[in-house]
Order: C-alpha cells, then sequence, then structure tokens
C-alpha cells in the first residue's frame, strides 16, 4: 500500500513554502483592528430598572401567597 497524496493539485498550491509552511502576510489577521466607534454606546438597563421588576415581582409572589393562605384559612369559601 503506497502512502500516496490523494491531492492531485498538491504542486499548485499558493503560498506555501517548502516543507508546508506559510510564509508572513499569507494568513488573515488572528483578530480585527476596529479603530472607530460602532455608532452606538452599549449600556445595560438603569440600576433602578432590575430593583423595580424584582418589586413587581415580590408584590405578585405575596398577592399569590395571600390568596393561598386564604383559601386554606376557608376565607374564600
Amino acid at each position: 500500500m503506497s502512502g500516496q497524496n490523494p491531492d492531485p493539485e498538491e504542486d499548485k498550491l499558493t503560498g506555501l513554502e517548502p516543507g508546508g509552511g506559510v510564509p508572513p502576510g499569507e494568513t488573515p489577521p488572528g483578530e480585527a483592528s476596529t479603530s472607530m466607534t460602532q455608532g452606538h454606546e452599549e449600556k445595560g438597563p438603569r440600576k433602578g430598572t432590575q430593583f423595580l421588576w424584582i418589586g413587581i415581582i415580590g408584590v405578585v409572589v405575596l398577592l399569590c401567597l395571600l390568596y393561598f393562605i386564604g383559601y386554606i384559612v376557608g376565607f374564600f369559601d
């Protein structure tokens, strides 16, 4: 069994040095070089917003709890 390369056009590949190395400039840069602003600021919601939602959820949970306690006690019969 011979170990031939299945790629018939191995000699026609561009940018390869002898031994399989790649010269500098043949590959794209590892990361983007964005130097300008993106046109918008990336901010999250204000801190008061999260406390507002926590408060709303707390009120709903409290009302549900009061309803079930009233149902158990027999207030809603």
